[in-house]
């Protein structure tokens, strides 16, 4: 009975930043590897930044380098996606991916950048 749930998504400004989050359920996210992914209209879905387990080893695409990072925070079991400098080419779907024994996805936090 393992699910992840995303929040904190909305319109944001071009140049404005976002945290969005994913909180686990049914398993620890400090024990697996998570990742973020995004998928807007019409395109793929395409990884956005990922952390591993007890090393916290982050890797951030570089589409999205330098303005993006990911955290986690054990106490609320929960993954943050920082999202700053937003461009509208970001508006999508960001969705929470978790790889345990199998993989499992969130339904995701729609992130709208536009004036």
């Amino acid at each position: 009975q393992v699910q992840l749930v995303e929040s904190g998504g909305g319109v944001v400004q071009p140049g404005g930043s976002v945290r969005v989050s994913c909180v686990g359920s049914g398993f620890s996210v400090t024990a697996y590897p998570m990742s973020w992914f995004r998928q807007a209209p019409g395109k793929e879905r395409e990884l956005v930044a990922s952390i591993t387990g007890a090393v916290n080893k982050i890797t951030v695409s570089d589409f999205v380098k330098g303005r993006f990072t990911v955290s986690r925070d054990t106490d609320r079991n929960t993954v943050y996606l920082q999202m700053n400098n937003l461009k509208p080419e970001d508006t999508a779907v960001y969705l929470c991916k978790a790889h345990l024994w199998r993989e499992v996805w969130g339904q995701g936090t729609q992130v709208t950048v536009s004036p």
